[in-house]
């Protein structure tokens, strides 16, 4: 055991709401809790939102604590009511497909071995046994509709266009998790984002009413930027998805590496495991030499590296350089070069569409006409490859194309865009 994960997360700025937060304090000193987060596959893949309370179960585990990560096969087919409209209602199969491949994720993020060795359930293992008069009479029976009216979420959606009887009811099967968890498993404590708070405490509240058992509840911030903006959401307006295949690593990295100064310190706190000295240090940086951002590099390349490996992040780093001409261009695998470019720009060609630096300049979107391009071509501002090009009638051959296909074209230092040439 180390030292008491509860002084960690409050240092770390990681807690929102408690119940008693003395008492779980005394708990996770007497010997190790086990505690839970679940995670909803409303979704083919967890995004970055999600990382708070998932590197929390993570935190406890390494204080010495054994963590559940619940995937919820059964409330993802429901839904957690938000502030406007309805939920679409996915398939089960869809729910079912969506649960094992956000599982996969969870248990990237824990550890199985060791005596505080994780557990990986799915609620619909007890909720799809669920009678609907088991469930009216074992966990309905004990909640008063006053007090789920009384929830935020409820009561600006009945202000509004409505609630389903379906999203209202999804309070109860979250609750009736923490129970059965409770009694499977003895875990005591729930972790989830801060608007979870309402369900958490339902679970508490059930596990006292039913077995007159008392557990704990704590939540994590809901991550924001400075100018409230919502965290997570990657340039081209989606979410910023931990799949690799929905988000690249390159996006992934150039998400954080471009965080505010603002932002930065809080979210080394919130999403990495570096200590309190070398955060001081990461600080202090920030504030002295904001233009170097040290601390947005640390951040990137710890982000990536805990989501995507340290291969990963050697690549997506190599391609930051190589894209401004400060590594070879040779050096990096397609896959890396295609996501950089494509966070950028790229244009396709056939061969022949597009001959000349000039053509490539104007089709590329560098710049808006042919005039414009000669005049870049001409002040040696024009480049292929990090190549300076001089000549107005360069055309590029096919030893040019990087992986058989690539061409990165760049006007000045900072601009630079990709040509895809497609076969004939």
């Amino acid at each position: 055991m180390t030292a008491n994960i509860i002084d960690e997360l409050s240092w770390r700025g990681l807690i929102a709401q408690s119940t008693d937060l003395d008492a779980l304090r005394r708990d996770a000193d007497a010997g190790p809790v086990t505690l839970y987060a679940g995670f909803d596959p409303t979704g083919p893949s967890l995004h970055a939102g999600h990382l708070v309370p998932l590197l929390a179960l993570k935190r406890f585990q390494l204080a010495g604590h054994r963590p559940i990560v619940l995937a919820g096969g059964a409330t993802g087919l429901i839904g957690d009511p938000r502030d406007v409209g309805e939920r679409t209602m996915n398939s089960a199969d869809t729910v079912a497909e969506w649960a094992g491949r956000i599982r996969s994720q969870l248990e990237r993020f824990v550890d199985f071995d060791g005596p505080g060795a994780a557990i990986v359930e799915n609620n619909m293992k007890w909720t799809g046994q669920l009678s609907a008069i088991d469930f009216l009479r074992d966990v309905g029976k004990h909640f008063s509709v006053n007090v789920m009216l009384a929830r935020d979420t409820v009561k600006r959606r009945l202000e509004s266009d409505g609630m389903s009887y379906t999203e209202f009811s999804y309070m109860l099967l979250q609750a009736n998790d923490y129970l059965q968890l409770r009694r499977e498993h003895g875990c005591t404590l729930q972790v989830g984002g801060s608007d979870q708070w309402g369900n958490i405490i339902a679970g508490v509240e059930l596990n006292r009413r039913v077995d007159a058992e008392s557990v704990h509840a704590l939540t994590v911030p809901l991550v924001t930027s400075s100018d409230g903006k919502k965290f997570g959401k990657s340039t081209g307006g989606g979410s910023l998805w931990l799949d690799p295949e929905m988000t690249s690593p390159y996006a992934w990295y150039q998400y954080f590496v471009n965080t505010g100064d603002a932002d930065v310190v809080k979210y080394l706190r919130w999403f990495t495991f570096l200590d309190e000295a070398e955060l001081a240090e990461l600080e202090a940086e920030t504030a002295e030499r904001p233009q170097a951002r040290t601390a947005q590099k640390r951040l990137a390349a710890e982000m990536t590296t805990l989501v995507h490996g340290a291969h990963n992040t050697a690549a997506v780093e190599l391609a930051s350089q190589a894209l401004f001409g400060r590594a070879e261009l040779t050096d990096l695998d397609e896959p890396t070069l295609a996501a950089a470019l494509r966070e950028a720009s790229v244009a396709q060609v056939r061969p022949g569409d597009a001959t000349t630096i000039v053509d490539l300049l104007v089709v590329s979107g560098l710049c808006e006409s042919k005039g414009a391009a000669r005049r870049t071509v001409k002040e040696g501002g024009a480049s292929v490859n990090n190549g300076r090009i001089n000549a107005e009638d360069w055309e590029p051959q096919t030893t040019d194309l990087l992986h058989g296909q690539w061409l990165v074209i760049r006007r000045g230092k900072r601009n630079f865009a990709g040509v895809q040439v497609l076969p004939t």
